[in-house]
């Protein structure tokens, strides 16, 4: 697979030219919003095995070979050319594809309101091919121990379609808000507790739930010793049932950070008892902030570090955005930015006819733009570039894989470079 980032004047018939493909193919691949309108800056997917590598200043088959994996002399065999032979710049020297990993996938899938959008089911059944966990986006925890449902409508028959493990997510909210109290309440009340995980362990019988996955949030920082062992005590019932049970993290850098939604989550200790955990490693630049990277990859892989010295890495998820955010300039506290789809960013850069930049220290691209009422905007979003970097940073760390937050907005280039790099593991029957 090549990633193409869109030059001057070029069109989808000279993008094709280049690389031996079709129009067709490129559209079709990317499902591109803009196929008679380029943005330059823009990374288009090229459905090809392999990739090609263009000669820079300097290089030689032994630096290039060293750079992509694969020994000069294969290189020299596999483009016909003389092993000592000067190279020019500009030449275009095809790349084998290299050997695939196993690696997991989770997505959760927020249903709103009191129906499930067909077009969110729709997004869950094009993504579960690519996953090995699906979860419904969850379960709410009650003060007595009972559980609120969610819409789980098809979500349950698609994953079993398609060998996904149905993950139950169960978190402390109330009214669509973290509490410290309900945390307290089920970490700490024995009975309650007993009466918590009695109906965690019914309802998931009723569904066919296969990994219980607590995302308790905003806890006291009181209460850390109180969660693990009620993690303790979970895993060992959930195991005689021949369960997985998994938690999510908040992002930490240091095992001692401050701030209540840190405090409590204890990375040893989670890594210890759970089967795996998945790491919100995104939220830099949120919605009611100023304008930044969603999950820029320095910030991203300080908490990945201090993860992996604090657990295996074979446990970890890198939690990853499908999302990005048009934020009206100049941010203001209490202003909210758009939530956009890569597609949907991709589509405002064309209409507008700015360009798309690329920051390489967060390793995601940007633009700005002049609404019709003459606002600045920013947006910030991802493609196949920062997810590419992603993939990189799994390999290089040796993680279990990633988790999607969430699904329900068109990103297809994830979905193609997932199958470039990686064998998805699939546990369902």
């Amino acid at each position: 697979m090549q990633i193409h980032v869109v030059k001057q004047n070029e069109t989808l018939t000279t993008i094709a030219r280049t690389y031996h493909t079709t129009v067709n193919d490129i559209t079709e691949a990317n499902d591109l919003p803009n196929p008679n309108n380029l943005v330059v800056g823009q990374a288009i997917v090229i459905p090809i095995i392999g990739h090609f590598y263009f000669v820079q200043q300097g290089d030689t088959l032994y630096s290039i070979g060293q750079k992509v994996g694969v020994p000069y002399q294969q290189l020299a065999s596999i483009n016909r050319i003389p092993v000592n032979q000067p190279l020019q710049v500009g030449l275009r020297l095809y790349i084998p594809q290299g050997k695939k990993r196993n690696a997991e996938f989770n997505a959760y899938v927020e249903p709103r309101g009191t129906t499930v959008a067909p077009a969110l089911e729709n997004s869950a059944r094009e993504a579960a091919p690519y996953l090995t966990y699906l979860a419904p986006f969850s379960f709410q925890a009650r003060r007595d121990g009972t559980l609120k449902e969610p819409l789980l409508n098809q979500f349950p028959a698609i994953a079993r379609a398609n060998r996904n493990v149905l993950m139950m997510v169960i978190n402390n909210q109330e009214n669509d808000q973290f509490s410290d109290e309900l945390g307290r309440i089920l970490l700490n009340d024995i009975a309650i507790q007993d009466k918590f995980l009695n109906n965690i362990v019914a309802t998931a019988k009723k569904y066919g739930f296969r990994d219980i996955h607590f995302d308790f949030e905003f806890l006291r920082p009181a209460d850390r010793e109180a969660y693990n062992r009620f993690l303790r005590k979970a895993k060992q019932r959930f195991q005689r049932e021949g369960w997985l049970m998994s938690t999510a993290l908040a992002p930490k850098t240091s095992r001692e950070q401050k701030g209540l939604w840190y405090e409590a989550h204890d990375y040893k200790a989670h890594g210890e008892i759970s089967d795996f955990v998945v790491i919100m490693t995104y939220e830099w630049g949120y919605s009611g902030g100023p304008a930044m990277a969603v999950s820029p990859i320095d910030q991203v892989r300080k908490v990945l570090d201090f993860a992996v010295s604090e657990m295996s890495s074979t446990k970890i998820l890198m939690g990853q955005n499908l999302y990005g955010y048009d934020w009206t300039l100049p941010f203001v506290q209490g202003t909210i930015a758009k939530a956009v789809s890569p597609q949907q960013a991709i589509q405002l850069a064309a209409s507008h006819h700015v360009p798309i930049q690329y920051d390489t220290k967060a390793q995601a691209p940007f633009f700005k733009y002049t609404d019709a009422s003459g606002k600045q905007h920013e947006v910030w979003f991802e493609d196949a570039r920062s997810i590419q970097a992603k993939f990189d940073l799994i390999k290089e760390l040796n993680l279990r894989g990633m988790s999607y937050w969430k699904l329900g907005l068109a990103f297809p280039q994830n979905w193609l470079l997932i199958v470039d790099n990686f064998n998805v593991t699939k546990r369902g029957t």
